[in-house]
């Protein structure tokens, strides 16, 4: 019995040493008789896949702080100006899951390399706009490349690091960068529209982008594995019914505060995509490859982290809101002032989500992860609603600010752990869609909610400072409160031990 398990260790170590020749080789490395460099490989290869997702997340945000400067200069109304914001929101939200199945089926090293194409072309085109037209076009097609290059990037890290410790530290990594992404955007796009004007927001992005996909892409990933078995089909029909459906929701959320909720434009929107997407979940029962198959809901991982990102979203929109309306109408920051407060805020998420992520991931596991996120994240913002007052000062809401960015990143990181979790490769792509578009529909739902909260706590009467702070507090505690809802429902998460792939914590072999 012994022999026979030593011949089957001998067989497993021999199995990876091929496997680590193959990948140097089809990444066009050294010689592999170097043995760090398959490991020099990956970690070239994750710094690639963070740099993506930090792209991503300051294109999200680095727009903010220029928008007073763009209204004036491309003509936009006051009225219009959002869908310099919104036409990126509604694209990435309403093409995500398209870009994810589009991953799995056309490979994610071609879609990666795509997106950050589209990226690069488009923030050029969005830097020349001539008129408000233009300008909302280019940004709808960064959002089209945010759809594509985030399901991508996810496929690209659960397929080439194996579930458990290996890849909780890759997505720890990869969610720092995101948290970092954050805020930086806010203080880049405040320093280039001081020093160069808001076209430069748009500008600092081109070199990034397409450095990324035409020089170190085709290096560092290797090709796409050739189809195995039969062929398979797009779901042609299934993802234009979805796209359009996520599309009119987050269109239709993004609507209601400026058109009213009663309008067609938003009531119409948010009606005609619930419509479709009951349309889209009987479409996938007849398909025969559908976009996204009906049995990943069973997986409760995925399912949690869907939920979960719903209400992580709803709190990181509704946050962001209330602490850029404190920071400019109450305490009168100007916009490179306030992109340099939220520094603290960027710091402590990188730390939460890396470092903080990774060690309570190893250590408690995924669900005890999460639910601690989330909490966490729920206590910050409540003491920021609670700092805030008329004669306030930024030192007040500091501690608020500190915990609320540890907490939301260490919860961001979890999500995606949580969503990868015992999903096929070839599926990666659209699981990860799944979990994204998730925190986007919150996004919007949040955002579209504060604003109708912070009304309510206003009370009609916006004059005085007091009266503005009545509203910014009670829009907190509603957001914290999605937070803390939030971490109630990741206790549904099935537990199992830390470290350990959710696959193999289910096999009888894990018993013994």
């Amino acid at each position: 019995m012994k022999s026979g398990l030593r011949k089957s260790m001998a067989g497993k170590m021999q199995m990876q040493k091929s496997l680590n020749q193959t990948d140097t080789d089809a990444m066009g490395g050294p010689d592999s008789n170097d043995a760090t460099q398959p490991l020099r490989w990956a970690g070239l290869r994750l710094a690639l896949l963070a740099f993506a997702q930090f792209i991503i997340a300051i294109d999200y945000n680095i727009v903010y702080v220029a928008l007073p400067d763009i209204g004036r200069d491309v003509g936009f109304t006051a009225q219009s100006l959002q869908w310099v914001v919104s036409a990126y929101a509604v694209a990435f939200g309403g093409f995500l899951l398209l870009g994810g199945r589009a991953a799995d089926r056309l490979g994610p090293r071609r879609m990666f390399i795509l997106a950050l194409v589209l990226y690069g072309v488009s923030s050029l085109a969005g830097g020349l706009a001539p008129n408000a037209l233009t300008l909302v076009v280019a940004r709808a097609i960064q959002g089209l490349g945010g759809a594509l290059l985030f399901p991508a990037t996810l496929a690209l890290i659960n397929t080439s690091f194996a579930e458990g410790t290996e890849r909780n530290r890759a997505l720890a990594i990869w969610g720092a960068a995101g948290s970092g992404g954050l805020a930086a955007g806010a203080i880049i796009g405040g320093i280039l529209t001081s020093g160069w004007g808001w076209q430069a927001v748009f500008f600092f992005t081109v070199p990034l982008a397409l450095g990324a996909a035409l020089v170190a892409a085709p290096v560092l990933l290797a090709p796409d594995p050739a189809p195995k078995g039969r062929r398979q089909s797009f779901d042609l029909p299934g993802a234009l019914v979805v796209t359009t459906s996520a599309t009119l929701l987050v269109f239709g959320l993004a609507s209601g505060p400026e058109a009213g909720w009663h309008t067609v434009r938003s009531a119409g929107s948010l009606v005609i995509g619930v419509l479709l997407l009951g349309t889209f979940i009987l479409i996938e029962r007849r398909a025969r490859d559908p976009l996204a198959p009906l049995r990943l809901f069973a997986n409760r991982g995925l399912a949690t982290a869907m939920v979960v990102s719903f209400f992580h979203h709803m709190a990181l929109s509704s946050g962001y809101y209330l602490l850029t309306t404190y920071f400019q109408n109450l305490l009168g920051y100007n916009a490179l002032a306030a992109g340099l407060a939220f520094v603290p805020l960027g710091v402590l998420a990188m730390i939460g989500g890396g470092k903080g992520a990774a060690l309570l991931l190893n250590n408690w596991g995924t669900r005890a992860t999460m639910f601690a996120g989330m909490f966490i994240y729920g206590v910050g913002l409540a003491a920021i609603a609670f700092a805030m007052s008329p004669g306030g000062s930024y030192w007040a809401v500091l501690p608020g600010i500190l915990i609320y960015g540890f907490g939301g990143g260490i919860a961001f990181t979890t999500l995606f752990v949580a969503a990868a979790s015992g999903v096929a490769p070839n599926e990666q792509g659209v699981a990860s869609a799944l979990a994204s578009t998730s925190l986007q529909i919150g996004a919007a739902l949040g955002l579209a909610a504060i604003l109708v909260v912070a009304n309510v706590g206003l009370g009609g009467q916006a004059g005085a400072a007091s009266d503005v702070v009545d509203g910014l507090r009670m829009a907190g505690w509603f957001a914290a409160a999605a937070a803390v809802l939030g971490a109630v429902l990741a206790l549904t998460l099935k537990q199992r031990n830390p470290g350990v792939p959710l696959d193999v914590a289910a096999s009888p072999e894990s018993a013994c």
